[in-house]
């Protein structure tokens, strides 16, 4: 078995007498970090380029968990699972972010389930994807998704993946103690190119967790950018540069470094191959570290949660996106049976700082409207998480899913779909900034 390594951050105070610390403004907050492990033979998931795909599938069963796909080589570096854990007034959640390509609900929920047999007390998972291109594959239980870029679904690779997540919650909330928060904002230096042309949005947010002495506890940094620095002729596992800056930051800080990914969808990397790994990593974790630096305390400690679930067009393939124009746009391939057509969001407040999941790769500019509708509601500053609990594809704007390009050929559900479900986003994250009950009942993307 690959063993990356089971080295954890458990957060214990240092041995000694005792000493309360009145800490009024404090939440109950831990982080851990477990390292990821999966067999040898494990294939990669991110790009169904020939580059990776056996010439063959492996009908011989000569590869004990790769059918598609060539497996792994070795690892470039090494994966983890990061969560915090957090706690007010009896409202828990479990943010944990994962060196994962995507996650589906099935996968969320296998990790709810067991978080429930380990007799971890209720909370509220928002599971986090980092979309590095080249973590392991075999993980998701989809015939389409395992041929096209993650090979078909291995129990031997899945098991082991959804036990590193359990274990880092469990770590966390083990470790909890009294905290303090503080966000920072930095405009990070032009490290990403649009997919679309269009403009993106620079800003790299940090939350940073402080023991009432000051001492830092974790953080998380949210940022868009695709984990393609490393592109499919790398046949190592790895983090990609995300994991290169959350190495770097905890190097620095000695605590876990949880990387959330923004609004995804258009944004690659301005620069490939192993050195932008190293180059860029070390850019992002300096833009990290800078935000960390200047973070200003959350004011009206709190924290407040609120779920929504949207109801969605059926989702189908359009061959026109997809062979560029070459098609009629009438012509389109069903996915009723593959994707669902409902998802929940689920949104939460510190404060007055906040987050949002997006269980896909929504564009820029629909991430950069859900901050600025939920800062007119009175937040000051708000996380949008992408890849977060499911998967369901890319999410556009209208004018930019008509023209065919990958990001409108990824894009299952049709051109509104994208601003609707970021309208959804953006009212969950104001009823909490507000105080109010969110809407009843399901919010309506499918008219």
């Amino acid at each position: 078995m690959i063993r990356l390594g089971r080295l954890v951050f458990a957060l214990v105070l240092v041995a000694g007498p005792a000493v309360a610390q009145p800490c009024p403004d404090c939440l109950q907050a831990g982080a851990a970090r477990v390292d990821l492990t999966v067999p040898p033979g494990t294939p990669l998931a991110g790009y169904g380029s020939t580059a990776r795909r056996l010439l063959v599938p492996d009908v011989l069963g000569r590869h004990p968990h790769a059918f598609w796909f060539k497996p792994a080589e070795g690892a470039r570096d090494t994966l983890a699972a990061r969560a915090l854990v957090l706690e007010w007034g009896g409202q828990r959640v479990a943010w944990v972010a994962v060196d994962l390509l995507a996650v589906d609900r099935a996968f969320t929920g296998d990790v709810e389930r067991g978080l429930a047999a380990a007799g971890v007390p209720a909370l509220t998972l928002l599971l986090s994807a980092s979309h590095t291109h080249s973590g392991p594959g075999a993980f998701v239980d989809s015939a389409l998704l395992g041929w096209l870029a993650v090979d078909r679904l291995d129990a031997g690779v899945r098991a082991p993946l959804v036990d590193a997540v359990i274990t880092a919650v469990r770590q966390a909330d083990g470790a909890r103690r009294p905290a303090r928060i503080a966000v920072g904002r930095v405009a990070a230096p032009t490290l990403v190119a649009s997919r679309l042309a269009r403009s993106l949005d620079p800003e790299m947010l940090v939350v940073k967790l402080t023991d009432g002495t000051g001492r830092p506890l974790g953080l998380v940094w949210n940022y868009a950018i695709h984990g393609t620095a490393l592109g499919p002729r790398n046949l190592r596992l790895s983090a990609d540069l995300m994991g290169e800056a959350s190495r770097r930051l905890e190097q620095a800080l000695g605590v876990p470094a949880l990387f959330v990914n923004g609004a995804v969808g258009d944004v690659s990397p301005a620069r490939h191959g192993e050195r932008a790994v190293v180059d860029l990593g070390a850019e992002l974790a300096a833009a990290a570290r800078a935000a960390w630096a200047q973070a200003e305390p959350v004011t009206r400690p709190g924290l407040a949660v609120a779920r929504r679930t949207v109801t969605l067009p059926k989702p189908w393939l359009s061959a026109h996106n997809c062979l560029r124009g070459w098609l009629p746009r009438a012509v389109a391939l069903p996915l009723g049976s593959v994707f669902p057509h409902e998802t929940t969001l689920t949104a939460v407040t510190v404060g007055d700082v906040g987050w949002v999941t997006i269980p896909g790769e929504l564009q820029a500019s629909l991430g950069k409207g859900i901050k600025d509708a939920a800062v007119a509601t009175g937040l000051r500053r708000v996380l949008v998480a992408g890849l977060s609990n499911d998967y369901l594809g890319y999410f556009t704007t209208a004018a930019d899913y008509d023209p065919p390009s990958y990001v409108s050929c990824a894009s299952l559900y049709g051109p509104g779909t994208g601003g609707c479900l970021a309208d959804a986003a953006a009212g969950l994250l104001g009823s909490l900034a507000r105080g109010t009950l969110p809407a009843t009942g399901p919010a309506a993307c499918d008219r």
